[in-house]
């Protein structure tokens, strides 16, 4: 069972829902149908958060919704093949909440907290502990990438970076804005799906004063885009600033093409770009989530040729032990002749491609 939107999602200002978000089992046992036991024992090692607004927006047990927001038991399955952080994130980390892994740019991680403990989060080690990202870090980060020019990229990431007060933000946009040899600053948030009411006209224009600036959200299933999540990402596309989903495959939340279909289209009609269609990575503690590559390459399959090309996401893994994201994709070369080409195309129809004489 939950509750009515309106008994329980009775706020509009982000802080208030943000400090009454349920974080205890009891609490979440009076809105919910669970276990408070099981759901204490999860919590106990990964912190659940839930804001009101999504508590409102969560349909029934087992739900796509359901899953990604509240504690399993299943989080708490040993297997030896996931780790807490199988990226090898802390080893690229050359100063504290920051990743290295590429030479031209870097993840900069400026809160450890979200509007909602994804179920999923691929930081589960960390993410709502006691890790408390402080100006003296951030200010650590930031001499770091003064320091190493090759940077021309900074991808602002968390926890949430959109938790942090509008007044921090601008702070720490600025002083990127000032280091020459930046030519780019990304932000990932799932604020516009998990609390809409964060995106705030104020931030909005906040954030339109640094472009070019690229915001990456993640919505993983249609019901997600309710009215508010639409009207916060309208705020942000008419105010110029880019928009991409960074999706994450997740078993029983959108692991079936025509879930993904409607998800890509939701996307484009609202302005966002899908952009990476992630393979859920082995994290300790999301063994229930993951799929097989089979799964994730005949989703991409059933999309090619059905849906626009520009809601076509790319399909990627990040490699164990920071080796990076690489792209996977249905085979659609079946053979390479000296003139020629046998394609198959999305229907599974093969056909013949010319090519100049030598093969090129």
């Amino acid at each position: 069972m939950t509750a009515g939107r309106n008994a329980i999602y009775n706020a509009s200002d982000w802080r208030t829902l943000l400090a009454e978000s349920i974080t205890s089992a009891d609490r979440l046992a009076g809105h919910l149908s669970v276990d408070p036991d099981a759901v204490r024992r999860v919590v106990q090692k990964y912190p659940m958060r839930i804001n009101p607004y999504f508590l409102s927006v969560i349909q029934s047990a087992g739900a796509p919704l359901w899953r990604q927001a509240v504690p399993d038991l299943a989080e708490l399955d040993e297997d030896p093949a996931l780790l807490p952080d199988p990226l090898a994130e802390e080893p690229q980390s050359p100063v504290p909440h920051l990743i290295h892994r590429y030479p031209d740019r870097v993840v900069f991680m400026i809160s450890n907290q979200c509007a909602m403990y994804c179920r999923h989060c691929m930081r589960k080690r960390g993410t709502g502990k006691n890790q408390r990202i402080t100006r003296e870090s951030v200010g650590q980060g930031l001499d770091y990438i003064r320091q190493q020019t090759a940077i021309k990229e900074v991808i602002l990431s968390g926890g949430d970076p959109l938790l942090v007060s509008d007044e921090w933000l601008a702070e720490i946009l600025t002083d990127l804005k000032h280091i020459g040899h930046v030519d780019l600053i990304r932000i990932h948030s799932r604020a516009p799906c998990t609390l809409p009411q964060r995106i705030t006209p104020a931030l909005v224009s906040l954030l339109a004063e640094y472009a070019p600036l690229y915001l990456n959200v993640q919505f993983n299933h249609p019901s997600e885009m309710t009215p508010e999540a639409a009207a916060a990402c309208r705020r942000l596309a008419d105010a110029g600033i880019p928009l991409g989903s960074q999706t994450v495959l997740l078993k029983g939340v959108n692991d079936d093409a025509e879930t993904m279909m409607q998800l890509m289209r939701m996307l484009l009609r609202n302005r966002i770009r899908p952009y990476y269609l992630h393979h859920a990575d082995p994290v300790e503690g999301t063994r229930h989530f993951r799929t097989s590559i089979a799964d994730g390459l005949h989703i991409m399959r059933e999309l090619r040729g059905r849906i626009s090309g520009m809601g076509v996401p790319q399909y990627m893994i990040d490699l164990p032990g920071g080796g990076g994201k690489i792209p996977l994709l249905p085979e659609y070369i079946k053979q390479i002749r000296e003139d020629s080409l046998l394609v198959k195309n999305y229907d599974g129809v093969v056909f013949e491609y010319p090519l100049p004489g030598d093969g090129h």
